[in-house]
């Protein structure tokens, strides 16, 4: 059996399935097992690209199962409303959310760039219920549109602000105010650095997520921190060698 990904709950759930070349031919019968074994899998995707452009979305190929491929993510006793074939979501990273969530203290006023449907910010206003704010920055529309659901799914409403916009451009309206800074971009965050930075007030947090080989991983997160004091964790694997990692900051 190849490797795939649920999304979902016990009630309805999507199967994503990376095929190899080599089992192309049995992509039909490896859909029908994961159904089989999974009975709340009411679809099954298979990857048909790299996640693609500014919205990080990939292309999927149904090969069984429902064409609503809507379904309502369970974590940790909160619920993400989301098509993954709309939106960028991993649900692998559930632990590392929990990780970040513990971190926030009350009174914070925390700052999610790339923030997707949602999942960082809601992890942390429900581990967190006494933090401040949490302003969550997103270019996708759909994903926008997801967030405002999650968010009253949760009754979060208040507690997170969702913003649809380039980073570049909402965060301005945020400069000097924030705690924290979540990156969760790991191919471009250092792109936006300066931006973070900016959203900080005189201390803080920035934590950014990027895609490194074992071997140059220290020598990359000093670059990035400078002078400033850091951590670095691995996330996930990613490719042999290859991991995605956090680097907390402190400012």
């Amino acid at each position: 059996m190849t490797a795939y990904d649920i999304i979902g709950s016990k009630e309805k759930a999507v199967a994503i399935v990376e095929i190899p070349d080599e089992l192309k031919g049995k992509q039909k019968q490896i859909a029908e097992e994961i159904m089989k074994r999974h009975k709340n899998v009411k679809s099954v995707l298979k990857k048909a690209s790299e996640r693609i452009g500014v919205m990080r979305v990939r292309k999927y190929r149904l090969i069984a199962g429902e064409r609503n491929t809507e379904v309502v993510h369970v974590e940790y006793g909160y619920k993400l409303k989301l098509d993954p074939r709309k939106v960028y979501f991993s649900p692998r990273e559930g632990t590392e959310r929990q990780r970040i969530a513990e971190f926030v203290k009350p009174g914070e006023t925390v700052m999610v760039m790339f923030a997707g449907v949602g999942p960082i910010a809601i992890a942390i206003a429900k581990k967190q219920p006494q933090v401040k704010q949490i302003i969550a920055v997103e270019i996708n529309p759909y994903a926008v549109k997801y967030m405002k659901e999650n968010i009253k799914l949760n009754k979060l409403e208040g507690k997170i602000v969702p913003i649809l916009g380039d980073v570049k451009i909402k965060c301005k309206d945020f400069y000097g105010i924030c705690d924290r800074v979540l990156m969760p971009l790991p191919h471009k965050s250092e792109l936006f650095m300066d931006i973070a930075k900016k959203c900080l007030k005189k201390k803080g947090y920035i934590h950014l997520y990027i895609i490194e080989s074992e071997d140059k991983i220290e020598s990359r997160a000093k670059k990035i921190a400078g002078k400033k004091k850091y951590k670095i964790r691995k996330v996930l694997p990613y490719a042999p060698g290859v991991n995605k990692y956090c680097i907390d900051i402190k400012f």
